[in-house]
């Protein structure tokens, strides 16, 4: 009797990944231990500027990853001075959560260590991302002239290592819808207080708005459609959470100590990366600073330092993209005056796909000259 076609499918993927796969990855890690480990940078001296013309690599990886010219240290102090700016919003945000005249330390202390801010699992997790959602929804026409066609579909997915929530853009051929999707794996032990600023981020206003208006421009050819351009696309994603503020979608004091966190998070991300790779901090240092100013757990600090070793510059790009397009939106408002509308701006700043952030700033300016 013939054996069946997806039998013999699996039967030779089976085959495939006894015979080459595993090997290729059992000679890879070999490889990892004997060739590189060995010549890798040490603990004390992880950064690029301890390596040959180092200094000048990093501030070029500074400005591919921010598409700005902005050097190292202008981001480095650009994070001090916003981290400092955020440690005194902590204190009013964490007074009306919590009662009392916290400290801002306190603060962040309570929202990594308080069992209490966990989901009780993943039925609440999924009804509080859908309620999110669905609050921004109804209020973005206020602030966007044009949004995307379909609706974004919130999915839950048990997804071990990966992070919080992330979003995929549909299909182009349209098979699969815009998603959200949540990390419901552990559900427990994740906490609910950045629930709706990661919402925000990646959803609406967020990514789903930014990525399927992209998809919607048929004008552009299809790379400049899908184009992703680190900078701007997770810029946009930190502009929304602050932009859902501006628009009233939190539901209370402790959501908005979840966009103060990612916040802490991003800025200090300027600090940590260029403190490693252009002032030659030492690994400890870069694990020191995030305890001192974000609230990730200790695994998640420990990640965190390796990815910006691992990485260098690549960190800069999310806060440096906000700033950019809240530097943009303050002064077109300045030069239009009352002229000044917020959802031609928005629309503007999405309709061009993907852009480096030199690039919007010109797109930009000539809105402002035409008035």
């Amino acid at each position: 009797r013939a054996v069946p076609l997806r039998t013999r499918h699996h039967a030779e993927r089976d085959r495939l990944v006894d015979e080459r796969v595993r090997p290729a990855f059992a000679a890879y890690r070999e490889a990892l231990r004997t060739d590189l480990a060995a010549r890798g940078r040490s603990p004390e001296r992880p950064g690029l500027c301890h390596l040959p013309d180092g200094e000048e690599h990093y501030a070029t990886l500074a400005r591919v990853h921010t598409t700005t010219g902005r050097s190292p240290k202008e981001l480095h102090d650009t994070g001090v001075e916003l981290l400092a700016h955020i440690e005194r919003e902590y204190v009013p945000a964490g007074a009306q959560a919590f009662g009392g005249t916290p400290t801002s330390g306190e603060v962040r202390e309570r929202l990594r260590t308080d069992t209490r801010l966990r989901w009780s699992g993943a039925r609440e997790m999924l009804a509080a991302a859908r309620t999110a959602i669905a609050r921004a929804e109804l209020a973005a026409p206020r602030r966007f002239g044009r949004l995307p066609a379909l609706p974004c579909a919130l999915e839950g997915t048990q997804a071990p290592g990966a992070p919080l929530a992330w979003y995929m853009p549909a299909a182009l051929d349209g098979s699969r819808p815009g998603t959200y999707h949540a990390n419901t794996e552990r559900a427990t032990e994740r906490s609910r207080v950045l629930a709706e600023a990661t919402a925000f981020h990646e959803a609406v206003p967020g990514h789903h708005v930014q990525l399927s208006l992209a998809q919607e421009l048929t004008g552009l050819p299809r790379l400049r459609r899908i184009a992703w351009i680190n900078a701007y696309i997770e810029g946009w994603g930190l502009y929304a959470e602050r932009l859902a503020d501006e628009m009233g979608l939190y539901s209370g004091p402790l959501a908005r100590l979840g966009m103060l966190a990612m916040d802490s998070l991003r800025a200090a991300r300027l600090v940590v990366d260029t403190g490693l790779h252009h002032f030659g901090w030492t690994r400890d240092q870069a694990v020191a600073y995030l305890r001192e100013h974000t609230v990730l757990s200790e695994v998640e600090i420990q990640n965190e330092s390796d990815r910006y070793i691992e990485w260098p510059g690549q960190a800069l790009s999310y806060m440096t993209g906000r700033l950019e397009i809240q530097r943009l939106r303050t002064r077109a408002a300045r030069e239009l005056g009352p002229a000044f509308d917020i959802r031609a701006f928005h629309d503007l700043v999405l309709g061009g796909g993907a852009l480096p952030l030199d690039v919007l700033d010109q797109v930009v300016a000539r809105w402002t000259r035409r008035g």
